[in-house]
């Protein structure tokens, strides 16, 4: 009898565990649940719960060319600088964990520094040097201000995924007469390939989300989604803000279907 009460102890303590985790899961979820049924509500005002089941708030979105153009550039901007983070943190990661030479902690604390700083200072620092050279509210200095702030997420993720690279294979290549290049190209980028492809996928969520270093540098005429929804809340509370919510939630669920887990780092 004895030995069965051990496992079904187990069992019962397993099961309490699960249970306390899907209701904290569902907790966490409910705010996003409640956002998504206020984007079918008939009622003009953000209220829970609807009051009706309509799809207007969605056509009042992709009716609105301001909303459109502003989810195109965050869209466009997202993918630029994730492309040019990746390009920049992969060489980076690849020398901070594979090389040791005099100033790699100093290079490693400094990919790092942007994260750790307030985005305000950081905000305010970039709006005065863009004044100076004359890129104020242009995509090119957006591209290098997003850069800047998510370069570190594609450091670390690549980062992490050399550590458990095995330096042998690479080191049998070049014995082998292969050079480094050859040797990245064809041992290490495979092996490193899940850590960055959602190093990318990182960046460009950090990219398309940003909102505090876009208000500072987005002009008139080169506004992205975030401060597009920012500027719209200051006079508005009606569910075209939930109904946006709803369609980044599911762009989101479908790149979290389609793309295979491996290449999120599961």
């Amino acid at each position: 009898m004895t030995r069965y009460r051990k496992p079904l102890t187990s069992l019962v303590g397993a099961c309490t565990t699960s249970l306390v985790l899907l209701a904290i899961y569902l907790f966490l979820l409910a705010p996003l649940l409640v956002v998504v049924l206020m984007a079918f509500n008939t009622s003009s005002y953000m209220v829970f719960p609807p009051e009706g089941f309509t799809l207007k708030w969605f056509v009042a979105f992709f009716r609105d060319s301001m909303f459109v153009e502003a989810l195109r550039t965050s869209a466009v901007l997202g993918v630029t600088s994730a492309a040019v983070a990746t390009v920049i943190g992969v060489p980076a990661a690849l020398a901070l964990v594979r090389y040791r030479f005099r100033g790699r902690e100093f290079l490693n604390s400094l990919f790092l520094a942007p994260i750790l700083f307030p985005g305000v200072v950081l905000a305010i620092a970039l709006l005065v040097y863009y004044s100076r050279l004359k890129i104020l509210g242009s995509f090119i200095g957006l591209v290098l201000a997003h850069v800047l702030v998510i370069v570190p997420y594609v450091i670390r993720t690549v980062s992490a995924n050399l550590y458990g690279v095995d330096e042998a294979l690479e080191e049998a290549s070049l014995n082998l007469g292969a050079g480094r290049w050859r040797t990245f190209f064809e041992i290490t980028l495979p092996l490193i390939r899940s850590g960055m492809v959602s190093g990318a996928i990182f960046a460009f969520i950090m990219s398309f989300d940003e909102l505090v270093i876009a208000l500072f540098l987005s002009g008139a005429r080169m506004t992205t989604l975030p401060v597009r929804i920012f500027n719209f809340l200051e006079y508005n509370s009606d569910p075209t803000i939930a109904a946006i919510s709803t369609v980044l939630l599911c762009v989101t669920l479908l790149v979290s279907v389609f793309v295979p887990p491996r290449y999120l780092g599961f």
